[in-house]
């Protein structure tokens, strides 16, 4: 969803939003979903919108030539399906909006199964219950689900030009494929996909190679940067370019899944505007447990207060955004 606010981008024309109008009819919507979203009532003014935006790890479809087949692996790499990434994002009717990742590991009672497993397993049963554990584990009202898997991440990076990412030192990650040289580079779709995907990180210090020990933890705060970069670079190059954007609402609009409910269309306009404002990134404060054998994370000191904002309960607390420092360090 943050790709399409790219995609119909600040040309504002009648044309761009026709043409998206028109591309956006066929994009893939889930069914399954009604009646687990909060539906706001029309006579009421809500302050704010929740999105939940997922990335899953399925590999159904990928092409066994693409040069990170070998990285990412077929239909028989993982069983079933699983999130691989997990996004709050509150769009704020005043302007404005805010990211939140939810740890792939986060341990949380499975909505409809009186359980608790990891957060992610919980798109096994299909991404209704996925939405029903993060609105019943932790109060968030979930209003719209946007959904996009590997091979669609990667055309919708490819059709924005890339995205410029930054490194002081050589990094790379050899099990997702990441391979980056130090500085400033622009990455397209599949060395995109191992930045996003990478949980090995490893920097060269100029004597070893120095694995980030955050994991998936610091997988997020990249995530979360990347995703910055992406659509603050996507925004420039619509509006210089503005009737371009149709190409890539195409490659958003195959890429995507989205609840029935969802316009995408009035729905990037809003956000477009509140991406204009800055998008506000945040990490959710947590810790590292154990159950039985399974290594897993739990809320930390300050979570219920980061929570209550994205529940509308409590203003945004600044204590917990994550780094805008384009160049990362371990």
């Amino acid at each position: 969803m943050l790709l399409i606010v790219a995609g119909v981008g600040a040309g504002g024309a009648a044309g761009v939003l026709r043409a998206a109008d028109q591309r956006t009819a066929d994009i893939e919507r889930i069914d399954t979903l009604e009646g687990v979203l909060d539906t706001p009532d029309d006579n009421v003014a809500y302050p704010a919108e929740n999105y939940l935006l997922v990335g899953s790890d399925t590999r159904e479809g990928l092409d066994p030539d693409s040069p990170d087949f070998g990285a990412i692996g077929g239909a028989d790499a993982v069983t079933g399906r699983r999130s691989d990434t997990i996004m709050v994002l509150r769009q704020e009717h005043n302007g404005g909006a805010a990211l939140m990742s939810l740890p792939r590991d986060l341990w949380v009672e499975i909505a409809g199964t009186g359980e608790s497993q990891r957060i992610n397993s919980a798109y096994n049963a299909g991404p209704e219950r996925l939405a029903a554990t993060v609105s019943q584990s932790l109060g968030i009202p979930i209003h719209h689900y946007v959904e996009v898997d590997f091979d669609g991440f990667k055309q919708i990076v490819d059709e924005i030009g890339g995205v410029e990412v930054c490194v002081w030192n050589q990094a790379r990650d050899e099990h997702s494929g990441l391979v980056l040289d130090p500085g400033c580079q622009t990455i397209t779709g599949v060395m995109a996909l191992a930045y996003a995907r990478s949980r090995y990180y490893e920097e060269w210090d100029g004597t070893d190679w120095v694995m980030d020990p955050r994991a998936d933890l610091g997988r997020i705060e990249r995530q979360q940067h990347f995703i910055r970069e992406a659509v603050g670079g996507a925004l420039a190059e619509m509006q210089s370019s503005p009737f371009a954007a149709g190409d890539t609402i195409e490659a958003v609009a195959g890429a995507v899944r989205i609840d029935p409910g969802l316009d995408p269309v009035r729905a990037a306009e809003v956000l477009r505007k509140a991406a204009e404002t800055g998008l506000r990134t945040f990490a959710l404060p947590v810790y590292n447990d154990t159950v039985g054998d399974a290594a897993v994370l739990r809320l930390g000191d300050g979570a219920e207060q980061l929570i209550a904002y994205f529940r509308g309960e409590a203003p945004a607390p600044a204590g917990f955004e994550t780094a805008t420092d384009p160049a990362l360090e371990l």
